[in-house]
């Protein structure tokens, strides 16, 4: 069952529970902001749906609602960012804008990030760059739910990266991606629906595939991109091995099996070699290469062109990167945003523990 929310009550429920965590009205607008962008852009496994995630993490204090966020090594183009355990919502969106200051003056900028937690969506912090007329990058590594090609042990997060690119008359090319075979809130969302998973997204305890969503919590492991080696996953791997090390390894973050977990029942590893969660996220300037109007009009035309590119079925077409999201944000944009009742039951949970005034549907 699925009951239907305006972003305005949404943003403004988000809003009241970030504050009663003690975040400032800054922080819990920016926060809120990041979780209501995904759920408009269909990517309900990110959005409010990990809200009470957050506040849990908080009431571990392994989220510091207060942080003093800084630069704490930098060059003309490069920076490390310390985000003090902060809200990932509120420290990427801040390295970026280090990246993007140094995009406008040098003509790329490139930014890791240590000491931080889950960042929401990769496309939010990829278009900031953007809106500047720049090309913008952003991942993260994550919690380690992933096992490598061969192996029958959790080492990797899914691990998302997202290239986001302006275009002229059309809306952004937008690359955002897990580097596993699915993301883990898509089993979060099957678990929620009582679904079972495709095949090629999980291997359980003894490595074999399985289509529970909930193969996880016995042992289990999302697979990389590509499933199995014979299917490439190989190269999700690397993906995700790239994601790591410039999220984790250059920033002095945790990496591998060290990052983490976003649950809170489970307690971060011992020995840890670095400090919270990485992120790495960059800006480069288009008329660094070419003018920005000729980019735009290529751009354009490079996306008519796939648009119209013969395919298998009539009734299909070639979806750009990042047109299922725009499609989605502009229909729940009018129309509102679909919660499953239990996302809204932990959500209500959440506010009578703050004294908030519960979520009621708007349909």
């Amino acid at each position: 069952m699925y009951l239907t929310f305006t972003q305005s009550t949404l943003r403004s429920f988000t809003q009241n529970i970030f504050k009663a965590m003690g975040c400032s009205s800054e922080h819990a607008t920016l926060a809120a902001d990041v979780l209501l962008k995904s759920d408009l852009r269909g990517i309900d496994s990110h959005g409010v749906a990990r809200l009470s995630g957050y506040v849990r993490l908080w009431e571990k204090q392994r989220i510091n609602a207060t942080p003093n966020i800084k630069i704490v090594h930098e060059t003309a183009t490069t920076a490390t960012v310390d985000g003090d355990a902060g809200l990932g919502l509120v420290v990427a969106p801040f390295a970026m804008k280090v990246a993007i200051e140094k995009a406008e003056k040098y003509g790329s900028g490139w930014v890791s990030v240590k000491n931080s937690n889950h960042f929401g969506i990769a496309g939010y912090h990829a278009l900031m760059a953007v809106e500047k007329d720049m090309i913008g990058f952003a991942m993260t590594n994550a919690s380690p739910l992933v096992a490598p090609t061969f192996a029958n042990e959790r080492m990797l997060g899914t691990n998302p990266m997202c290239y986001a690119f302006p275009a002229g008359k059309y809306p952004p090319v937008i690359v955002d991606m897990a580097t596993s075979a699915a993301a883990n809130g898509k089993l979060e969302i099957a678990q929620r629906t009582g679904k079972n998973v495709p095949e090629g997204w999980i291997q359980n305890a003894d490595g074999k595939y399985t289509t529970d969503p909930h193969a996880l919590k016995t042992g289990g492991a999302l697979l990389p991109l590509g499933s199995d080696r014979e299917h490439g996953s190989h190269k999700g791997f690397g993906l995700s091995a790239t994601v790591d090390i410039l999220s984790g390894v250059l920033s002095g973050a945790n990496y591998g099996p060290w990052v983490p977990p976003f649950v809170a029942f489970m307690e971060p590893a011992a020995n840890a070699p670095g400090e919270g969660i990485g992120h790495f996220v960059g800006a480069m300037r288009v008329d660094g290469f070419r003018p920005i109007e000729d980019f735009k009009t290529n751009l354009d035309n490079w996306i008519e062109r796939f648009k119209a590119s013969e395919t298998i079925n009539n009734n299909q077409k070639v979806i750009i990167p990042g047109e299922p999201e725009r499609e989605a944000e502009a229909e729940r944009t009018t129309n509102g945003i679909p919660l499953v009742q239990a996302v809204v039951d932990d959500l209500n949970a959440v506010a009578e523990k703050f004294g908030i005034e519960k979520l009621i549907a708007d349909d």
